[in-house]
């Protein structure tokens, strides 16, 4: 049974590594190799993804309703054509995201083993990598076209970005953003679309599992339920912060901490 404490430590973990750029499948990850760090079961993974799904529908909940709405308005205004060209490039992304999942999902999870020490170096690798995607961040002035002027190939390549963080170590919001500032989009807008791009990929993933909530005993929903709510808490918290640190340039933090914990789990995996 998880107590309450443990439940709520453990979504807060969640929400905050969900979305800052420093990979939270990484992370637990090499918890799990030197902390002996496990999750509960899958019920309560489940929760504490929806949890980060919550966060990030409510803090953008007025972009969802335009994005959406605009489909179902016969219209030829420009601001519905700019919204249905987003959600129509949101879903661009989203696909190729999918389609590479379906390809490379059984060699991805087997480096998620973490008894494998080459599996470790290779998830401190990863975290490298998303440090410098951080620093380059922070570095790219190529900033000019809106979201809904991307154009398709450029989706494509930001769903690009968002299937290489399926890798553990690679950061899924730090690639996203990191890719569409590549591909010019605004920074302040990046940040937008890298999280509206998050819902289906955390949807896709908390559905695949839904099925083990049935048989959550119902003495201990009490612990999911806190869980769920912490991580729902920090995750909205984290996208507001992000989302400032983004128009500072001041992503850098994120790629220094990611350095550290890899260099250090290198040594220690090491020694």
């Amino acid at each position: 049974m998880v107590d309450i404490i443990k439940a709520i430590i453990l979504g807060i973990i969640q929400g905050i590594t969900e979305f800052l750029p420093i990979s939270s499948s990484g992370h637990l990850m090499l918890a799990q190799r030197f902390l002996n760090f496990q999750m509960p079961g899958i019920s309560f993974e489940v929760m504490l993804h929806l949890g980060s799904l919550f966060a990030v529908i409510i803090y953008f909940h007025k972009d969802i309703f335009n994005i959406t709405s605009s489909f179902f308005v016969i219209s030829k205004d420009e601001v519905y054509t700019q919204r249905r060209k987003t959600g129509l490039l949101l879903l661009v992304a989203t696909v190729v995201t999918g389609l590479l999942y379906f390809a490379f999902n059984d060699h991805v999870e087997a480096i998620f083993d973490s008894t494998s020490k080459t599996n470790v170096y290779v998830v401190c690798i990863f975290l490298g990598v998303t440090g410098f995607m951080n620093i380059m961040s922070d570095k790219i002035k190529i900033n000019r076209s809106s979201t809904h002027e991307l154009g398709i190939f450029k989706s494509m390549i930001i769903g690009l970005g968002q299937a290489f963080a399926l890798n553990p170590g690679i950061s899924r919001s730090g690639a996203t953003i990191t890719f569409g500032l590549l591909v010019g989009l605004k920074r302040e807008e990046v940040a937008k679309f890298s999280f509206l791009l998050s819902i289906p990929a955390i949807l896709g993933a908390v559905v695949k599992e839904l099925p083990s909530l049935a048989s959550l005993p119902k003495e201990e929903m009490i612990y999911y339920l806190a869980g769920s709510f912490s991580a729902f808490l920090s995750g909205f918290l984290v996208i507001s912060f992000l989302i400032k640190m983004l128009k500072r340039r001041n992503m850098k933090i994120f790629a220094y901490w990611c350095w550290f914990v890899a260099i250090v789990s290198a040594i220690a995996i090491t020694i």
